[in-house]
């Protein structure tokens, strides 16, 4: 490796660095819980889906195990309806989001 392809490669680690300094957590210094916070309220039904998902599974398996068979299958039907619901609201949010750009 030649002294020119040295210097240019260790000019690249430097970028790097400064980059990664510019940049700690996120673009523009966002937070996790920011950004978490921010995607909610950009698209607020894809957290209600979730919940609901997990509310009607977890209700489901206590039903099941009390010997409740209807209000199991009914549950699982639900969260089959809850996890098509919190698709099409991420579809949605995605192409909301490709429009705004």
């Amino acid at each position: 490796m030649s002294d020119k392809e040295r210097r240019e490669q260790e000019e690249m680690q430097l970028q790097w660095i400064q980059l990664k300094k510019d940049f700690p957590s996120g673009i523009a210094g966002e937070t996790t819980k920011e950004k978490m916070m921010r995607k909610i309220k950009e698209n607020p039904l894809v957290p209600m889906g979730c919940v609901a998902t997990v509310a009607a599974l977890t209700f489901g398996l206590y039903s099941f195990r009390r010997g409740e068979r209807r209000m199991a299958q009914f549950m699982m039907r639900t969260r089959i309806v809850a996890q098509g619901f919190t698709v099409v609201a991420l579809m949605v949010g995605v192409m909301m989001t490709t429009l705004k750009k």
